[in-house]
């Protein structure tokens, strides 16, 4: 009884909050598929209640929720750990940059399926080719797929801005001093990108023994904004200094060019119910990848105007494609790309291995790398 002879109840005993547990790869996934599908659903309801056509949301959620290895947001939730990140409130945070990572991937895929003239993305129909089979009602083939190509571009516009709100949200996001770390950060990540994806549009078409400009496009269009800029992301949100992001940056580069390697090699000899995408894409484009440069460089001359005749072909049909892949293996050039594979994936383990991070974490970021460099699909 209190001194004024009123009776208080004794508070109840609070909850302890459980002990911080690192989550696993997949718990990550898990986390950051809820935020997108939360707000893709949200984007979607917004729209049916303002009277808006729900096409692009729908869009955007059934390509975003179609799958992806969901790399980026991954290395993110790894940097803010290696960098010293813990607490649920921090993964929280850590999680919501991922999202915003993967919506701006979204939009990348979407814009270079568009400029590729792709028909199939993550083994179903890409948004352009989804958009114009659903309008093609009373239109000419040629006026639908316009239609369906400028929805997409516009889905892909909308995946920007998303991606922008993803990271500003004012509960989950960035606090407004982190937000401030990570905003050079996400305007260089993209600026790099679009360089990159210029500098692969130009060169199409016109693959030479050089493998310098490939190179360069593997650096700028993959290896910064798939490894390195989301690892120093996730790092950034907490706090990491200069000099730890320059050690992420020598690991996570090398590793993005491996991923981009494996990738050359998957369009040109994967399996389309293993990549998600037509067997033939790659090479009736004509990509001036690191592999077409260095068949160019070791064809005998009797050969060379038979790789000149079939990489690039729009035309190409099975049979000619399997004399074209026949040529690459001739040439050596698989080969070669699988030892730049291996010389990267070891420069990655080597600083990987030096890396001042917890083990738990270390032993992420090698499963990660391991699935850059080795995956088939």
């Amino acid at each position: 009884m209190a001194s004024d002879g009123t009776t208080r109840t004794a508070p109840a005993p609070s909850t302890p909050r459980p002990p911080w547990r690192r989550p696993g790869l997949d718990e990550v996934r898990r986390r950051v598929d809820g935020v997108l599908d939360a707000f893709v659903d949200r984007k979607t309801a917004e729209a049916r209640r303002a009277g808006l056509p729900d096409d692009v949301p729908v869009a955007v959620a059934a390509f975003v929720g179609a799958g992806g290895k969901r790399i980026r947001p991954l290395l993110c939730v790894l940097g803010w750990q290696a960098a010293g990140g813990t607490g649920a409130r921090g993964l929280d945070r850590a999680v919501q940059v991922g999202a915003a990572l993967e919506m701006f991937h979204a939009f990348c895929l979407l814009h270079d399926d568009v400029m590729d003239g792709s028909d199939t993305r993550r083994g179903q129909p890409t948004v352009q080719r989804a958009l114009a089979a659903r309008y093609r009602a009373g239109r000419s083939r040629e006026l639908a797929d316009a239609v369906g190509a400028g929805a997409a571009i516009l889905a892909g516009d909308l995946a920007l801005l998303w991606s922008d709100e993803l990271l500003q949200d004012p509960v989950r996001g960035p606090d407004p001093a982190a937000a401030a770390r990570l905003r050079p950060l996400v305007g260089l990540m993209r600026e790099e990108v679009m360089y990159g994806q210029f500098l692969d549009l130009i060169a199409t078409g016109l693959p030479t023994a050089d493998t310098g400009p490939a190179l360069t496009v593997i650096r700028y269009k993959t290896a910064k904004y798939t490894c390195e800029r989301p690892l120093q992301l996730g790092a950034a949100l907490a706090g990491a200094d200069e000099t730890f992001q320059h050690r992420l940056s020598a690991f996570a580069l090398p590793l993005g060019e491996a991923f981009q390697l494996r990738d050359d090699l998957l369009g040109a000899f994967g399996r389309p119910e293993q990549t998600g995408k037509p067997a033939l894409d790659d090479l009736r484009e004509g990509k001036h990848t690191v592999l077409v440069s260095l068949a160019h460089r070791s064809v005998t001359p009797a050969r060379a105007p038979l790789l000149h005749a079939l990489y690039g072909n729009s035309r190409l049909d099975e049979e000619d494609a399997g004399r074209l892949r026949a040529l690459l293996r001739d040439t050596g050039a698989d080969r070669a790309v699988e030892r730049m594979i291996t010389e990267r994936y070891e420069q990655a383990a080597a600083v990987l291995d030096g890396l001042p991070v917890p083990a738990e974490v270390r032993e992420q970021l090698r499963v990660l790398a391991d699935t850059a460099a080795w995956r088939t699909s």
